[in-house]
Order: C-alpha cells, then structure tokens, then sequence
C-alpha cells in the first residue's frame, strides 16, 4: 500500500482526493494547506492527519507521492520541500509558471533522488490514447499539422472565486497558463519537440483581469511538421476543445476533448464525454461510430473528474514500482511551461522564438 499525501486543499485537491480513495493500493495518509483551518478540514473529510510543516509530514508518514495542488506560483517551494523530505512528487499542471521554477523543481527532485511527474489526466482519454498509438504504428505517416482549438467561456464569477486569479504574479498567465495547458500538452505528445514559435495574445472581452482570454500560435516542430494553435475564454456558454492531426499520408484523427460549457473543478460537471471526432485511417473510418458508443457509455459509468486523476495516479505509482519515469515526466510538464513562455516572449518581441528556451 502506497502512502500519499496532498499539498494544497484547493478545489481541485477535492478530486485528487476522491481518485485516491478509489485506487485498492493507494491510501491518502496527511495533506498540508498553508491555513491550518483549511488542512484540518479537508483531512477530516477524507480520514487523513492534517499539516502545517510539509517535511514533517513526509518523513513522519512515510510518503511515496506528494501531490501538489496549492497554487500556481507557489509550486516550486512546496514540491521542492516534498522532495528533499524524500518523496516522489505529481504536481497539479503547470509545472510552474516561469521557467525558472520548472527548472529548480526538475533540478531539486533529480537530486534528491525522486520521481516527478505533472498532471495530464486527459492523456488517459481513450480517444487520446487511440491516436497515440496510431502515431506510434505509423497509420498516419510523419505527423505532419497539428492543431488545438479551445473556445471556451470564464466569466466574471470566476476570476472572482479566487483572489490569485487573472493576475501574472500569481495565475502566470489567462488562458494559455491555466486552461489550455492539457491541449498543449497532447499536441506535443502526438507531433513532437518544438523547433520554433510565433504567437499573439489579447484581452477580448475581460478587462477586470491582467492577462490575456485569448491566444493564437504557428509552430514549427523539429520533425518538420507544422501546428496551429488558438485558444480563448471569450465563447459563450464555451463550445469545444479539439487537438487534430494531419499525417503525410493523408490520413486525420482528432480528438474532442471538452465539450459544451468548460468544466469547472468544484463548480461545474464534466458535461460531454471525450470522443474522437475525426478518424480517416485507411480501412478504419468505419470504426468511428463504434469508438464514440464505448467512450460515451464509459463516461457515463464513471465519475470523469476524478476518474483519470486516478487512471494518471496509478501510472506514477505502477512506475515507482517499475522505476521508470511516469508517462507525464516533469522535462515533459517543463515542456508545455515553455511552450507558453514562448507565446508570451512572441508577443513581447514581436518576433518568433526558437527553441530550446532559457529561463529569464
């Protein structure tokens, strides 16, 4: 039985805390909040010891993973804490919010001899995995354009439900920094390294926050594909987020991630079920409708907030036992903090930005 702990008692901790009471070998045993109200209330609700000292809390427990879930910008003190005290440690997405930190994090854990992993639960999509592994057998070629379409919705409401949102000392950024994360992340799973990056950022339509509601990009990726990417918080009600990609072959697969009104951890349910919407493999395009039945009917079996939460703890865990690097390794969550900086440092430069980026 696997010891975890949580860092951070947050919205989001809530469903990393259901996750771990459905896995058989993982038990939740301490969590720590900076407000030890907020850390003696959450841990009686899920039978574990609260916190107000992370090392303590470690050592005294004796945890294997350490899942941190406080906010963005403080990332790096707490999982660099959790990892000299000698636990793995799975960090809510992003990795940080600068370069900078990903770096001390990656750095602190490879010293101390630890595991570290970011949180991408949406890879464990069966739509995402199906295309994954096309990839891999080569159905579609060279993957040759890949695209990332977000429209979304965040309203007032929302940047209001929390003090720390929709400013760039503590958000990190809008909807680049903290929604689209995922899809950024799945697009450079299936196409690969980044060679070179031009992108634009606005504020459409939410003049009561800092950073931007919505982003544009045109990568350039080292296989010699090309990508697209456009992502926004300014649709009402929020429509749909795709990642689709487009093989020398000829053939296209895509996802769906979200779909209907964007999910909101603590606020919201996740209203339509991830389906491939797009599948032009030679000999399979018949198979499509079938994929959509079974997705959609295991959407409906399972709670599909917290579900890969736990598919994506698992993985971590079933990799300490197998001592191999998780499936979302933190150079790979470092990735996507770089993705974004570039998006960011475009705008500011006007220029496009080569890869691989140093921290500023």
């Amino acid at each position: 039985m696997k010891q975890l702990a949580i860092i951070g008692c947050g919205k989001v901790a809530h469903l990393h805390a259901k996750a771990i009471s459905d896995l058989p070998d993982a038990n939740l045993a301490a969590v720590w909040s900076r407000t030890p109200g907020s850390a003696q209330k959450f841990a009686e609700r899920y039978g574990a010891k609260p916190y107000d000292d992370i090392s303590t809390m470690i050592r005294e427990n004796h945890i294997d993973l350490a899942i941190v879930c406080n906010l963005h910008s403080y990332h790096k003190d707490v999982a660099i804490q959790a990892a000299l005290a000698g636990a793995n440690v799975l960090v809510e997405k992003p990795l940080a919010t600068t370069l900078e930190d990903c770096d001390a994090i990656i750095d602190a854990c490879h010293k101390a001899g630890v595991r570290l992993g970011v949180v991408s639960q949406r890879r464990w999509y069966a739509p995402v995995q199906r295309i994954r592994k096309a990839i891999d057998e080569g159905k579609l070629g060279i993957p040759s354009l890949g695209t990332v379409i977000m429209l979304g919705w965040r309203d007032k409401a929302y940047y209001d439900s929390d003090s720390w949102r929709g400013a760039w000392d503590t958000d990190g950024g809008g909807v680049l920094a903290n929604q689209a994360p995922h899809q950024l992340d799945i697009l450079q799973w299936f196409m690969g390294e980044i060679d070179e990056v031009y992108g634009l950022w606005r504020n459409v339509n939410h003049p009561y926050i800092e950073v931007e509601d919505t982003a544009v990009a045109v990568v350039k990726f080292k296989n010699g594909g090309i990508g697209n990417i456009v992502v926004s918080n300014s649709q009402k009600p929020g429509i749909f987020c795709k990642v689709h990609v487009h093989g020398s072959n000829g053939a296209s697969v895509g996802v769906q991630t979200d779909g209907g009104a964007m999910f909101l951890p603590g606020k919201s349910a996740i209203l339509e079920p991830p389906v491939n919407d797009l599948w032009t493999v030679p000999g399979e395009e018949s198979l499509l409708a079938d994929w959509v039945r079974k997705d959609s009917e295991l959407f409906e079996r399972n709670d599909s907030s917290s579900y890969y939460f736990g598919l994506q703890i698992q993985d971590f865990l079933k990799a300490l036992d197998e001592d191999r690097e998780p499936l979302v390794s933190g150079e790979m969550g470092r990735r996507t903090v770089e993705l974004f900086t570039a998006i960011y440092r475009s705008q500011h430069n006007n220029a496009s930005i080569k890869f691989p980026l140093k921290a500023e």
